[in-house]
């Protein structure tokens, strides 16, 4: 909903002023010592979220798993796993939010299983089973023999390295994969994998979760030719495979499958649900059609583009960030998405490295300025704001200094694949030290105790050494903390139309360093000035309308006519 909606008498829907926060369970608290979070932690913590002012937790996989990739390998859709918990502590969990009047927004993982899944298990059994059509087997290539080099049935690179193929000895056929090899892709073209997995959906609502962040979910319509074939993609730089992309993300049928899903699952129910499309690679264009009310798909997407912008060839090819670069982007979304659709805004989640080291400056002169300066930078924009867990304190990045401290399979592969091909270990090793998921994945910083107040045992993946400086206790009884700055940039949502649904407009738009814009609603005007750097600069030389403004918020006491290192304002304009 937008600010020409609002000013049409339409009520803005309840996601416009909301918050969501993110918990990615083995990493925020243990309640049982074992050294892994789970439910009994997250309940232990509620009282952080419901003095944050949170209005949704998104819950990572909590789902029974072989914890291939930490949970987003399923093999049981509609169960706890005993790691986490079980299921009467996720219903309690669902009451304790609703008392607190927040919602649970389920992760949702449907375009792969685990191969430990059920279904996998008889869809490999054999080439005629009922079940082989819900996942991609295809034989090897025409004229080559089952495991020889290049005989997979397309060509595609997955995203955690290697063919996207994975070949069963004993059928001689490969399974599709765009992730890791034990996460086999489901056949959305079957409508009996669709049917289960809707069934499977209602059955989770049914239990009062409140709505669903959908995985990849623009992966799941793949563009297959009419005899069941796949095709090849371009060829990567460097490597015998290529990019099949343009085979599988947001396929032919995707639009199709989404609305089906929400005529199958939602329709008809009453509540104020919330669906997130994860969607790798969505254009503005396209995101306008997955979010626009009228068609019924999803409510808002999460999408990669500004978290791609330091990227080389890779992820694993690191360039600074360009301030332009970041508002030509944020710039056209905003603007895209001005009249229909709407976007989530994050800096922060389980898959990315931490904010304040990656996009801001975690010395220790910088860093609290910083955290707070992305947070009012992200959070003055019209979309639904994400914080993932520990972002609300500033956490940074883990100082790796070995392999050995890594557990992400992503990252581990990537390790492998580089350095098989000759890459120089210590170059691999700078580059996940920069862009591991593992750097969003160590533990919550609760406390100055050991462990961080984390757990009784031995954290699955070590605890930040800086804890005992960053954590939540301290912060909680600080006025000019991390967290009391994000307890004001959420309060402001939600007292503020202008914040939730106003007009965008940026400004400044060739700045190296300075991110400026307004926020315009029914005669107020908010403007919304961020230093993205160490250099001051005179507000009134830069932006005169300035001069005659009433600070509304500030992540920097006593401000003068200089806009100092990593400042950031909101002022409302007379």
């Amino acid at each position: 909903m937008t600010g020409e909606q609002q000013r049409e008498g339409r009520e803005p829907a309840w996601w416009t002023s909301a918050v969501v926060y993110q918990v990615y369970p083995r990493s925020f608290m243990d309640s049982d010592g074992d050294g892994v979070g789970d439910l009994g932690g997250v309940l232990q913590r509620l009282d952080h979220l419901a003095d944050l002012g949170v209005d949704v937790l998104w819950l990572s996989p909590v789902y029974p798993s072989p914890q291939a990739d930490n949970g987003y390998d399923i093999s049981d859709y509609t169960a706890v796993d005993p790691l986490f918990g079980d299921l009467a502590t996720f219903d309690r969990l669902v009451a304790d939010l609703h008392a607190r009047g927040m919602k649970l927004l389920m992760d949702l993982v449907v375009n792969h299983t685990s191969d430990q899944h059920p279904w996998f298990v008889e869809s490999r059994s054999s080439t005629t089973n009922p079940k082989r059509d819900w996942y991609w087997w295809r034989p090897p290539r025409a004229g080559m023999a089952a495991g020889a080099p290049g005989a997979e049935p397309t060509n595609w690179q997955s995203f955690f390295s290697g063919p996207t193929w994975e070949l069963d000895a004993a059928t001689g056929e490969y399974s599709l994969h765009l992730f890791d090899r034990r996460q086999p892709d489901l056949n959305w073209e079957n409508p009996q994998v669709r049917a289960a997995i809707y069934e499977m959906m209602r059955w989770w609502l049914d239990r009062g979760v409140d709505g669903f962040r959908m995985d990849v979910i623009n992966m799941i319509s793949k563009d297959v030719a009419p005899d069941g074939s796949l095709a090849d993609g371009p060829p990567l730089p460097g490597s015998a495979l290529g990019d099949g992309s343009a085979s599988y993300l947001c396929g032919p049928r995707i639009h199709e499958f989404l609305q089906e899903m929400h005529r199958e699952v939602l329709a008809g129910r009453e509540g104020a649900f919330l669906t997130v499309g994860e969607m790798p690679g969505v254009t503005v264009q396209q995101a306008r059609l997955f979010t626009d009310p009228a068609r019924a798909e999803v409510d808002m997407v999460f999408q990669f583009e500004h978290v791609g912008l330091d990227h080389g060839t890779s992820k694993w090819d690191v360039h600074p960030l360009r301030i332009r670069d970041l508002k030509a982007s944020f710039g056209r979304w905003q603007a895209g998405l001005a009249d229909v659709g709407w976007n989530s805004l994050y800096w922060d989640n389980h898959d990315q490295p931490r904010a304040v080291s990656r996009f801001g400056d975690d010395s220790p002169r910088h860093r609290r300025d910083s955290a707070t300066c992305l947070a009012t930078l992200l959070h003055l924009h019209r979309g639904t704001p994400y914080v993932y867990q520990g972002e609300e304190l500033g956490m940074a990045n883990f100082p790796f200094t070995s392999l050995e401290q890594f557990r992400d399979v992503e990252s581990l592969n990537h390790h492998v694949h580089a350095v098989s091909a000759g890459a120089d270990p210590a170059h691999v090793l700078t580059a996940l030290r920069a862009m591991s998921r593992d750097n969003a994945r160590t533990p919550v910083q609760w406390d100055a105790s050991p462990n961080a107040g984390f757990t009784d045992g031995t954290p699955w993946i070590a605890v930040n050494p800086d804890a005992a400086e960053w954590n939540a206790e301290a912060q909680r009884r600080d006025p000019a903390s991390v967290l009391a700055h994000y307890r004001r940039l959420i309060a402001l949502r939600h007292s503020s139309a202008v914040v939730a649904v106003g007009d965008f407009t940026m400004l400044l738009p060739e700045h190296e360093e300075v991110y400026a814009f307004t926020r315009s609603l029914e005669g107020e005007t908010l403007l919304v000035v961020c230093n993205l750097g160490r250099t001051p600069y005179e507000l009134a030389g830069l932006l005169p309308e300035a001069a005659d403004a009433e600070l509304v918020l500030g992540n920097l006491p006593d401000a003068g006519p200089e806009l100092r290192a990593w400042e950031a304002r909101v002022l409302r304009l007379p």
